[in-house]
């Protein structure tokens, strides 16, 4: 296992290590921290647990001129209370550096508090994007001596919409900086933050983080094929899964058939308006659904963190289709879930697919339910805001108004999607009633919005 002691680290960090106990490197900290201590960009895919802090807060002090009081490095991260756990450990591994000043920018903090912190400039903040952003525009925040740029979870960051803050605190920093970004998951969207952002960065996927995806092919006369999906669903209990068929009306009359047992169940076909297609996604990315019926063609493009099982209630046409499928679960390290059902008439173009699988597949009989089906409920259920960006509202503020006007805690807040028009956010289901009352009167940046539900969770 390798040890920090191999590393170029000043003694006070080397002290500091020792001091907080930490030895052998995670594989993580093995594979990005040679590249990150000399100073080149990282694209790293890791994920809670893996050690990723450490990466960063030992580059941030490594870099640090202590003699200059500005702000030379910029964490910015989802949630304060990540933020509030960054900057704890950057603190531990910088204890026995002189002078360091970290400080957090979260909102539920006053303004007026951050801005007398800002009197003396720290050399290094952490803190969400809407905060960071309300206090550079304030001309409190100065960028022009940042030489490192922290994205960290920066998968959720773009999922509760902060694309456009990010890019208007980064137009602010100096073009010349290290950028380091981390990421559960390394979707489009991602890889084009890095191109925008980075320059010539090292992508880092730890073993940890690869593809690790069972197969397993099930053989089922075609009459049966709706029992027996219904079936492994309820064996499998999946918290998000997909359930690809060939053809439009194949989507149709599965999505119809799990409904009717009790599943939450959305069909994705090519025939939807624009409009239609946004919310089933939104429901289905904030798991506020269960599973997504769709064709080939209108899940193009779809990637959802966490997914953990996909189902292939029809074969795909090729090999090239099958992996494409296959490989939207299994993400960030986590297992996946590949399940196959297949007709004798299939029989032959199921044998072409082995070649170049992530792991060899099995057959299995399908389970018997001796039982009633009894689906879980979706653990969240989606509201509405009849505002969005043309009216200035940022993720921040619907956080800010629903763990303080509202009362909810903030693990009950899900997934923020912020529109032109419209922001949809994703409420634990046993906080929803609640939410959604609150809401319609609270204020969220001094005005009251219209508040809807866009899917009751009677409905289920």
């Amino acid at each position: 296992m390798p040890a920090f002691t191999d590393l170029p680290l000043a003694e006070p960090l080397q002290q500091a290590l020792r001091e907080v106990g930490y030895s052998g490197m995670t594989a993580v900290q093995a594979a990005s921290l040679p590249a990150v201590l000399a100073g080149e960009d990282v694209i790293v895919q890791a994920q809670t647990g893996s050690g990723k802090t450490a990466v960063y807060a030992l580059g941030l002090l490594s870099g640090l001129d202590v003699t200059t009081f500005a702000v030379q490095g910029v964490v910015l991260c989802p949630t304060r209370e990540l933020a509030d756990q960054i900057s704890r450990e950057i603190r531990r591994l910088g204890s026995a550096v002189p002078n360091v000043k970290v400080l957090t920018l979260c909102g539920g903090i006053p303004v007026r508090v951050h801005l007398a912190s800002l009197a003396v400039a720290p050399h290094l903040i952490v803190g969400t994007p809407g905060r960071i952003l309300d206090l550079m525009r304030r001309q409190a925040l100065p960028f022009k001596d940042v030489v490192s740029l922290v994205l960290d979870e920066a998968d959720r960051m773009l999922d509760m919409g902060f694309a456009a803050d990010l890019e208007e605190i980064i137009a602010a920093m100096p073009v010349k900086r290290q950028t380091l970004l981390f990421s559960a998951t390394i979707p489009p969207a991602i890889r084009t933050l890095s191109r925008q952002y980075q320059q010539s960065p090292q992508e880092i996927t730890p073993e940890e983080a690869r593809l690790r995806i069972e197969q397993i092919f099930f053989a089922v006369e075609p009459g049966r094929k709706l029992e027996g999906l219904v079936g492994l669903l309820a064996v499998h209990a999946p918290t998000s899964a997909v359930v690809f068929c060939n053809t439009r009306d194949a989507v149709r009359e599965t999505t119809a058939r799990l409904n009717s047992q009790g599943f939450s169940a959305l069909a994705l076909h090519g025939e939807l308006e624009q409009r239609a297609r946004e919310e089933m996604l939104v429901c289905f990315a904030n798991h506020s659904t269960q599973v997504l019926v769709a064709t080939d063609v209108a899940a193009r493009g779809l990637d959802i963190a966490g997914l953990s099982m996909v189902v292939n209630f029809d074969l795909a046409n090729d090999a090239d289709t099958h992996l494409h499928r296959i490989g939207r679960t299994g993400r960030a390290g986590r297992p996946g879930l590949a399940l196959s059902l297949c007709t004798p008439s299939e029989k032959l173009r199921s044998a072409r697919m082995f070649d170049g699988m992530p792991s060899p597949p099995s057959w299995q009989p399908f389970p018997k339910l001796d039982r009633r089906v009894e689906p879980s409920l979706a653990p969240f259920a989606t509201v509405i805001i009849d505002a969005g960006r043309q009216d200035k509202l940022r993720p921040g503020d619907v956080l800010g108004a629903l763990t303080g006007d509202v009362g909810l805690p903030v693990d009950a807040v899900g997934k923020i999607d912020i529109f032109p028009t419209r922001t949809y956010v994703a409420i634990a289901f046993d906080w929803y009633a609640r939410a959604l009352q609150r809401l319609k009167t609270a204020k969220i940046k001094g005005r009251t919005f219209r508040v809807r539900t866009l899917n009751p969770p009677s409905a289920q």
